[in-house]
């Protein structure tokens, strides 16, 4: 047994937190309730956090402040997302799911709210980290909460429609922006959520599960070195690229990396982690975030520079479409099928497809484009939700909402670190060439290896503890 983590087999009928969900899932139809309330959650938080994109000019000019102030609005959103998944993820598995995620959705409507009538940057600002703080709550339980909602046999069907949800939000956002924009002053680009936040808190009042949380202590002083190792490092690494002093910017990342040492070393001795690190000593949920972490910065990487490489017009959703048609199908194929192959299959795939993206004509055309970028968002499709899927699956149920909230860091941290990569090779003049989608090759392929290391029976943990079928 691995100190703070049972890997015992067993029969895991009902909810390890004394909560009662049976393992098979909500009864129908309070199961489609529960789904709603869901996907309604998870399309508020993505395109919230995505929209206001398109305003920075507008939001600069009528609160007087400069473009790159104004791009504070984006850049707190996500650092403070990514400093406080994991500590309320921890805080999800001890006062219970429903309750941490309901109240996030209620800190998340308000704080939207608010944002309609800030006149001030710093304003704007807080109602932006309290918007953060909201979806944080909502989003660090949203996969646990998606496994009890769902029947074992089905919840890569369930994570992948899920995965399906994200990619439509971030997709259709700059355009929601847009039209928005069009007809009404930037406050409303805010204030359009509101009613959808409400019915989403009101189908979760009725439809999703009652998870009771454990009666364990909280590690509050690992949740104080969580918020300081993310928000160190991600400042410091922002500063660096984003023309700050490179002596502060260099100091603020050591400083990071400092309090990240004390903060693993630290939580390695905690029998109830903030950092899931017991999770990370499983050879295969080890494997999965490594896998997970270069797939999401091969990504970033590819998406942001292709369009400083063209310098044309062209939009990118046949990379989108091909992820939200392979998503949903590769989701409930790893109910049958092992994560360890599909992923790998889909790996391969997205690195040919990087491949030939690095090797673009010097005058595409759309198509050029196109038939490239939809077989990389059907590589990465295939790989991601069955990665999710065994993530979830293979954590004990008590710890489900640690395992959701890695799975969230991970997928926030490779965004960050693929966007202040391409940052950085824009700076030395390499971004704008073939020299990022071959990065992406290399980090595919990395991540495409540790899929298919899964498929060895000694990274696998004991029989019985994924759901549904048990392989790697």
């Amino acid at each position: 047994m691995i100190r703070g983590l049972d890997l015992a087999p067993r029969h895991e009928e009902r909810d390890g937190g004394g909560g009662g969900t049976p393992a098979d899932g909500m009864p129908l139809p309070r199961r489609y309730l529960a789904i709603a309330a869901i996907s309604l959650g998870t399309i508020l938080t993505v395109i919230d956090g995505q929209i206001v994109g398109v305003a920075l000019p507008t939001i600069a000019r009528d609160l007087h402040v400069d473009g790159s102030a104004a791009v504070l609005v984006v850049t707190v959103y996500q650092l403070v997302l990514v400093m406080t998944l994991l500590p309320f993820s921890a805080l999800g598995d001890r006062i219970g799911l429903k309750k941490l995620y309901q109240g996030g959705q209620l800190v998340f409507a308000v704080a939207t709210l608010l944002c309609f009538f800030a006149k001030s940057l710093p304003f704007l600002l807080v109602m932006r980290a309290a918007q953060s703080l909201g979806a944080a709550a909502a989003l660090s339980v949203m996969s646990a909460l998606i496994r009890s909602i769902y029947p074992a046999k089905h919840l890569g069907r369930g994570l992948g429609f899920n995965s399906v949800m994200v990619s439509v939000s971030a997709a259709v956002a700059p355009t929601a922006g847009g039209m928005i924009l069009a007809v009404a002053p930037w406050p409303w680009v805010f204030a359009v959520g509101v009613p959808f936040a409400l019915l989403s808190l009101l189908l979760g009042r009725f439809g999703l599960p009652d998870v009771e949380g454990r009666d364990v202590g909280y590690d509050g002083l690992g949740a104080f070195y969580c918020v300081v190792t993310f928000g160190l490092t991600v400042f410091g690494l922002e500063a660096g690229v984003h023309g700050g002093s490179p002596v502060v910017a260099g100091a603020i990342l050591i400083v990071g990396l400092i309090f990240a040492v004390v903060f693993v070393r630290y939580e390695l001795k905690q029998p109830h982690p903030i950092m899931p690190v017991d999770l990370l000593r499983v050879p295969v949920l080890a494997l999965s975030s490594a896998g997970a972490m270069c797939a999401f910065v091969a990504a970033t990487l590819l998406t942001l520079s292709l369009p400083f490489r063209l310098q044309h017009g062209y939009g990118f959703s046949p990379g989108v479409i091909g992820a939200m048609i392979v998503a949903p199908a590769s989701g409930a194929l790893s109910d049958k099928v092992p994560a360890g192959l599909l992923g790998g299959i889909g790996m391969a795939i997205a690195t040919v497809a990087l491949l030939l993206l690095a090797l673009l004509p010097v005058h595409p055309d759309y198509w050029d484009v196109a038939w490239r970028m939809a077989l990389c968002g059907l590589g990465f499709g295939l790989f991601l939700s069955p990665n999710a899927r065994l993530i979830v699956g293979s954590a004990p149920r008590h710890r489900a909402a640690s395992a959701g909230g890695l799975i969230s860091t991970v997928r926030l941290s490779g965004q960050t670190l693929g966007a202040t990569g391409l940052a950085a090779l824009l700076a030395f003049h390499f971004g704008e060439g073939p020299i990022p989608p071959l990065l992406g090759c290399v980090l595919a392929v990395i991540a495409g290896g540790c899929s298919l290391a899964r498929l060895n029976p000694a990274m696998r943990r004991p029989a019985g503890e994924e759901l549904g079928h048990g392989a790697a």
